[in-house]
């Protein structure tokens, strides 16, 4: 069918209230009833008396498009990190490269950054500095992030979001009303309720599933550590280049600020130029990359504590913090902007977990990367008491006059290492928010066939180069920009410090004793070296505020509207009763085809059906409601992908397919694999439907006497027998936990041929060769393009949001038909307004 747009610019028409066409709200549940709770309910009261009151506790549905799904729930781990030694070695070697380059390049310019607020004058000065930074290593990145952080894992996943969806799991704190009971099937899911013995738990989880502003705070909170992470994705490039290329201001004579700031562009150009051709090519170079950029910061760190003084060992003694801040007092306290630098990156130890396991993770930071830092620093202390003037080139000058060269061209490319690693974490974490409904939707391009969480955003690539060259040339010092990052880094470990509590007693049930304790540890520390980087707003502190605070409006704007209008469709969708009474025919003519119609809505009769059933003067003769869902979870295994149940009686012909995705999966399906696998699957369910009709009927008339005989014997209802009419889905559930691995096979050996049969039953045949001649005339997708407006009666605040900010939001965003990717030349729109 040629593609075919119908606008219409009228604000909501009810135009299916008038008759006897009647609106239900958001409760309704028709279309998700079983097949026979669909007969009449005189026919019901008329022939099967108690069988009708025992239907009334309904067996579990097998309702996925592939019926198998259910056999292998447990063995889809996409996550499976029992792996032998090596391969954990060879995972901590990798981390190296994608983990830890914004943590490695930190020496660069920590030191620098902290003696720009203290000056010199005693020995004080450098073991104070140098054993904040020690015990600042060891207290976040490595007590905090290695030995709790790493565990608060969402099936293996990561960050921010990772830690939102596995609260989503636990309590249904997701502002989008979509959540099924079938879900929790996923075998990801992995979902264990809290015990009713810790009442505490289950009073947080009570809370934040009936208190609205604590739902809206917790994503807040979230989209607040989301916006820190893409501003890190813009300071992180600037610092590290800047700070690696800072070393020829020593070495070649007129090389000055202006140099540094051009060259640097000239590098940060060609570094987001490059981001379209994808990492996978250049990939393997990063882990030998960073594993010699560590060798040489612990082997050039050893040199200068053994040449210069080694007695800055005594740093170890936390009583030299103690004697900083009681020397330097303001400024002490001010140069914590500077040693905060130290653990820049140690979020993603987190945020990268998908890629690696706990353990080659931990293995990496504990055997390669803190040794290394400890001794980078320490040999930058040992070398700044014999020469305390090389503060502002402390790196550089520490380096021996014969590896400048190899170190400074070693320096470089950890830094582009770094950047690039910052890169691709703004790019997935933006996708990660655009599935659960929290960014507006952009063009995505997938640069790896094999690796797909290897992605390219173009808009958020040109975005972060303007704004890091702008960065760049605006400050023109490392100094400045430290002053910015700090407050992106810090910013976004408090995000992650508050989640993790919330984990530990909504989920793991901690002891409450130790549970506080983690929070007012670290979110102290983390509160102290806020505070420091606070007081540099005016110094440059203000910028990654600002990122923040446009990103976060920005995001929770788009959740507010989509929320408002996913509402909207809920209340507006088509009763079932007017469905009833327009007849199989659906007041219009059925011509062979079948028709995708694309909505949100997990159940129900969309709204903008009867838009389609007005405009058009025919209608396929198989409808298709397919919803495009995002659930809690990283992956959706390709078996358990799909939900398919039957809308209306078996003569409409329409049907729902739910697909699922997790946040971390990447959609790739061809239309016509699609459609293919729509086809074939659609096939299997109703053969699976049929077989459990037949079974259905087969054991009412099997036990009708004998359940009348009970009853009259006992006077009472035998509700003993309910779980007979169970069988078979519920039996599969007894047996897959027994061990069974059969589902569809060996699931029914007790039945007769006769009732498994197929050609016994010629509504299945016949309904199997409708679907097959209208597969063969082919596709149609029927999408609504959907306006939101406010309604008059709002409030000023909403009508600017929703019709102004939302609005340009929307008509500035991929569109709907680009993202699902649906062929242009079969396409039907339909135009309509939703007043919220």
């Amino acid at each position: 069918m040629k593609e075919e747009e119908i606008e219409e610019s009228s604000s909501s028409v009810r135009f299916l209230r008038t008759g006897s066409g009647r609106w239900v709200d958001g409760s309704e549940v028709d279309s998700e009833s079983p097949p026979w709770s669909l007969l009449d309910d005189e026919e019901i009261r008329e022939g099967y008396g108690s069988v009708r009151r025992r239907l009334s506790k309904k067996p579990k549905r097998v309702d996925s498009f592939d019926v198998e799904a259910m056999e292998i729930v447990g063995a889809h781990g996409h996550h499976n990190k029992d792996v032998s030694v090596w391969r954990t070695l060879s995972l901590a070697f990798q981390t190296l490269g994608v983990v830890y380059g914004d943590l490695g390049t930190s020496p660069l310019y920590v030191f620098s950054d902290v003696f720009s607020k203290v000056t010199i004058t005693s020995d004080v000065d450098i073991l104070g500095a140098l054993s904040i930074v020690i015990y600042t290593i060891a207290l976040i990145p490595l007590t905090k992030y290695v030995f709790v952080v790493l565990k608060a894992n969402d099936n293996g996943e990561g960050g921010t979001f990772a830690l939102y969806s596995l609260i989503c799991r636990y309590a249904k704190v997701n502002l989008l009303p979509n959540r099924q009971p079938a879900d929790e099937h996923i075998s990801s899911f992995k979902l264990k309720l809290p015990t009713p013995e810790l009442e505490r738990a289950l009073n947080i989880k009570e809370a934040l599933e009936h208190k609205s502003h604590l739902k809206t705070l917790l994503l807040l909170l979230v989209l607040m550590g989301t916006s820190m992470v893409i501003g890190d994705g813009i300071l992180t490039p600037a610092i590290s280049v800047m700070s690696a290329v800072s070393g020829l201001q020593g070495q070649i004579k007129g090389f000055g600020t202006d140099a540094l700031v051009i060259t640097s562009i000239f590098i940060l150009v060609g570094l987001f130029s490059i981001q379209r051709f994808g990492t996978s090519k250049v990939g393997f170079t990063f882990a030998p990359a960073l594993a010699l950029w560590f060798f040489s910061l612990g082997a050039i760190g050893l040199y200068n504590l053994i040449k210069h003084d080694i007695t800055v060992l005594k740093a170890f003694n936390p009583a030299y913090i103690y004697l900083f801040f009681r020397k330097n007092t303001f400024n002490g306290w001010s140069a914590l902007g500077g040693c905060v630098l130290c653990i820049t990156g140690a979020e993603a130890m987190f945020a990268d977990l998908g890629h690696f396991s706990v353990r080659s993770i931990q293995i990496a930071f504990s055997f390669v990367v803190f040794p290394c830092l400890l001794l980078a620093y320490m040999g930058q202390a040992a070398y700044l008491s014999r020469y305390p003037g090389s503060t502002h080139r402390i790196f550089y000058d520490s380096v021996p006059e014969a590896l400048f060269w190899p170190v400074f061209v070693i320096a470089t490319i950890a830094a582009i290492i770094a950047s690039q690693a910052m890169i691709s974490a703004s790019f997935s974490v933006i996708k990660q928010a655009m599935a659960l409904g929290c960014f507006p939707r952009l063009k995505i391009v997938h640069t790896s066939r094999k690796l797909m969480g290897q992605i390219y955003i173009p808009v958020v690539n040109w975005f972060l180069m303007i704004m890091c060259v702008l960065v760049v040339a605006a400050f023109r010092s490392t100094t400045d920009i430290a002053n910015a990052y700090g407050i992106a880094e810090v910013g976004v470990m408090l995000v992650s410090t508050t989640l993790v509590t919330l984990v530990m007693l909504l989920i793991w049930q901690t002891n409450l004793f130790l549970a506080l304790c983690f929070p007012i540890l670290f979110g102290f520390i983390e509160l102290v070296y806020f505070s420091a980087v606070l007081s540099k707003i005016l110094e440059g502190g203000w910028l990654p505020l600002a990122f923040a605070s446009f990103f976060l409006c920005m995001m929770y704007i788009w959740n507010y509207g989509s929320v408002l209008k996913y509402q909207s469709e809920v209340r507006e969708k088509i009763s079932m009763d007017f469905m009833l009474e327009l007849g199989s025919t659906l007041g219009t003519v059925r011509v062979p085809g079948i028709g995708l119609l694309y909505n949100e809505l997990v159940q129900g009769i969309p709204f903008v059906f009867g838009r389609f059933l007005l405009e058009l003067p025919a209608i396929h003769s198989t409808i298709v409601f397919v919803c495009i869902k995002y659930v809690p979870v990283p992956v959706v295994p390709q078996e358990e992908r799909f939900l398919f149940r039957r809308v209306c009686p078996k003569d409409y012909h329409m049907f729902r397919c739910v697909a699922r995705y997790g946040y971390k999966d990447v959609r790739k399906e061809d239309h016509h694999a699609f459609e293919q696998l729509l086809v074939e699957s659609l096939e299997k369910f109703l053969r699976k439907e049929a077989q459990e009709m037949a079974l259905e009927s087969s054991l009412n008339e099997q036990d009708l006497d004998s359940v009348s005989v009970r009853s009259r014997e006992s006077g009472v209802q035998d509700y003993e027998g309910i779980d007979e009419l169970n069988v078979p889905l519920m039996r599969d559930q007894r047996l897959q936990e027994a061990g069974t691995s059969s589902v569809s096979g060996d699931a029914f050996p007790s039945l007769p041929a006769s009732v498994m049969s197929t050609e016994e039953d010629p509504s299945l045949e016949y309904e199997l060769s409708a679907l097959r001649e209208a597969s063969d005339s082919g596709f149609t997708y029927l999408l609504g393009q959907g306006d939101v407006r406010a309604k008059k009666s709002s409030f000023f605040l909403k009508k600017l949001v929703i019709n102004y900010f939302y609005g340009f939001l929307r008509r500035n965003c991929r569109g709907g038909a680009a993202t699902m990717k649906v062929p242009h030349m079969n396409i039907i729109q339909v135009g309509m307004t939703y007043m919220v």
